[in-house]
């Protein structure tokens, strides 16, 4: 079993307390690592949860293009809209009731209609066009657009330069939205690489949250298009080791909830587990949280040095999103 990183020591409680009352969370500063769905609907658990200012969402910028001569960050947007309320609960993606008259009239005029853009989603792009245009950052343009849609914790992208995915398959190499919205992940993954890689940093919004943080939360996000584009840029993982982290499996019972994560395993020759998650960690995290239907690889999972801790981590709705929220923060702070 790892040993727990001495900044989460305060928030230790003992057997008594742990058994008798709920902890209280006021005063725990937390930094979630997000991309996607999966990582969207466990940062709106934490928001409801902890106090805003405790609380920092470190989203992904990987998948980020442009389209239509516009700057589309959907990673930062699907957070943005899930946090706000306005997610499309059907899509995890998108706002809810938005329309398409925009894209169709586009579609009619011989334009791209392979990704979709809502007329309500598109006001979010084209400011954000416009104020990067006008020489503003990324971070601030999505602390404006954030606050504009009540947004209540800092949202972080990971990095404010291009710092773009490419999957590397049988086809070819694409760029990420070519590969998983327009090509729909059909091509076999073989590697990714990061155009930008050279020049990338994370921003010191980000290094702050790190070093700030108590407890950093690996969202379940996709191991490998979510999470690996923020812990390779230079510092990421020095400044998280030196913190409690823990990470919630995006693979439940070999598969993923949403998205190509399996797929991707299996085409990399890995076969797609909870297990091979906490491997692409080790290392780094303090704690591991399972799904209740993988109670079985536990040991697997502790063997790498890791806490474990099996739970429920569907989070279709709110009261789950929730749910699972504070029990990744109980498990964080129970004794050991």
């Amino acid at each position: 079993m790892a040993v727990t990183a001495p900044s989460l020591e305060s928030f230790k409680l003992d057997e008594e307390t742990t058994m008798n009352e709920k902890p209280n969370f006021a005063n725990l500063n937390v930094a979630a690592l997000a991309g996607g769905v999966g990582g969207a609907r466990l940062a709106q658990g934490l928001a409801a949860i902890l106090p805003p200012e405790r609380l920092h969402i470190i989203v992904n910028t990987g998948d980020d293009f442009e389209h239509l001569g516009l700057t589309i960050c959907p990673d930062l947007d699907t957070v943005m809209y899930t946090l706000s309320g306005l997610a499309n609960p059907k899509t995890g993606w998108g706002i809810a009731g938005d329309t398409f008259t925009c894209l169709e009239a586009i579609q009619r005029r011989g334009g791209p209609g392979w990704f979709n853009l809502g007329d309500r989603d598109l006001a979010t792009h084209i400011l954000r066009t416009q104020w990067l245009h006008e020489g503003q950052r990324l971070t601030e343009v999505t602390a404006r657009l954030a606050t504009a849609l009540g947004v209540p914790c800092a949202l972080l992208p990971m990095c404010d330069t291009p710092y773009q995915t490419q999957v590397i398959t049988a086809a070819g190499t694409l760029p990420f939205q070519e590969y998983f919205v327009h090509q729909r992940c059909r091509p076999e993954v073989r590697a990714f690489r990061w155009e930008g890689a050279d020049v990338a940093q994370p921003t010191p919004e980000v290094m702050a949250a790190l070093e700030q943080a108590d407890l950093v939360i690996f969202c379940p996000s996709n191991p490998f298009v979510s999470i690996a584009p923020i812990l390779n840029l230079p510092g990421v993982k020095e400044a998280i080791s030196r913190r409690a982290s823990v990470a919630v499996s995006p693979i439940l019972g070999g598969e993923a909830v949403k998205g190509p994560a399996a797929k991707m395993f299996r085409e990399l020759g890995i076969a797609p587990s909870a297990v091979a998650v906490a491997e692409r960690y080790a290392g780094l995290l303090t704690g591991f949280v399972l799904d209740s239907v993988d109670a079985g690889l536990a040991p697997a999972v502790a063997a790498l040095g890791m806490a474990t801790c099996v739970m429920p981590t569907l989070m279709p709705g709110l009261d789950e999103r929730i749910a699972v929220a504070r029990g990744v923060l109980e498990f964080a702070v129970a004794p050991r």
